[in-house]
């Protein structure tokens, strides 16, 4: 359970999660296609899940990506389809489709239970999770939906351990809080490392925002093509993206380039060569790279080929 317990960037509780002997992990993703390499983190963490004897369990939210006006449910499913075949490679783990789960009436008997259970202003604060401004949020009120529908789906699943990443706390939590109220299991949340935008986090408006909203706003995104590396980007464009990333030396906060080669890469694919020196830590990279003996040229360069090699063996 300690080992399960790597390259997570926070675990609520932690003494709840070691106690823990099996159950159930979920994790819930609107379906986009296609999906860039920040999805790799958490489902190689469900995969380590599964295989420390955890039933996984992937919700296809395709309801959940109609609200967030991220296309029809049809268009949501074919993509979900697509997202399977990808996460295939990387672990074997059961799916259930949004657009199924809504058709029972439980489901629904739940949403308003927790509804009843939950102020509109803890709603509006959970709404960052979509990825959307409160602004654009007051314009439809079905996304208001959204935050209450996340905590059903937990319920619903019976889950023992809620993953994803951070910027999933605040759903996370209002589900923890609002099992309480109903007497319901209170789900440990395990909550994976974001990879920052490629563009970086710029001025970063509005610093007095709390974490979990920062990563919301600023990790990578489909809709910024710019911002992040898509598992079916070739060699070459890897390389292009890779080299024209944020990487500011001697600096790991925020530093999309550190953030692969520390959250995806030593975990999951290395040790990673950099420079001549050999890493099996992201802790001893850090260390390196923040004292100047690890360049943002050498990082790159590592980080590029060690990618490539990552995604040509998964064969995407």
């Amino acid at each position: 359970m300690e080992r399960l317990l790597r390259n997570v960037e926070e675990v609520v509780t932690k003494e709840e999660f070691l106690a823990l002997r099996g159950g159930t992990a979920y994790l819930g993703f609107e379906p986009l296609w296609p999906i860039h390499i920040g999805w790799l983190v958490w489902a190689y963490k469900l995969a380590e899940l599964r295989e420390a004897g955890f039933d996984v369990v992937v919700l296809v939210a395709t309801w959940h990506g109609w609200i967030n006006d991220k296309g029809s449910l049809e268009e949501l499913r074919n993509h979900g389809e697509r997202i399977k075949a990808v996460l295939s490679r990387v672990g074997q783990f059961k799916y259930v489709y949004g657009d199924e789960i809504v058709k029972d009436p439980r489901y629904w008997e739940l949403a308003l239970r927790i509804a009843k259970e939950t102020s509109l202003a803890r709603i509006r604060r959970a709404t960052p999770v979509m990825g959307r401004r409160a602004e654009e949020v007051e314009l439809d009120f079905s996304k208001l939906l959204y935050p209450i529908m996340q905590v059903a789906d937990i319920f619903y699943l019976g889950v023992d351990v809620a993953v994803g990443g951070m910027d999933q706390r605040r759903a996370h939590m209002l589900a923890r809080d609002v099992a309480e109220k109903l007497g319901l299991k209170k789900p440990i949340a395990l909550h994976t490392p974001i990879i920052t935008s490629l563009s970086g986090t710029g001025r970063m408006e509005g610093t007095h925002r709390e974490l979990d909203e920062v990563y919301a706003m600023y990790k990578m995104s489909k809709s910024k093509p710019q911002s992040a590396i898509f598992v079916t980007d070739g060699e070459e464009e890897v390389r292009k993206k890779i080299w024209a990333a944020y990487c500011p030396p001697r600096e790991t906060r925020f530093n999309p380039v550190y953030e692969i080669a520390a959250h995806l890469l030593i975990p999951y694919a290395g040790p990673l060569e950099v420079g001549g020196r050999r890493y099996e830590t992201a802790e001893d990279l850090r260390r390196d790279y923040e004292n100047g003996a690890v360049t943002p040229q050498a990082l790159k360069d590592a980080v590029a080929a060690a990618l490539v090699a990552l995604l040509s063996k998964l064969s995407f």
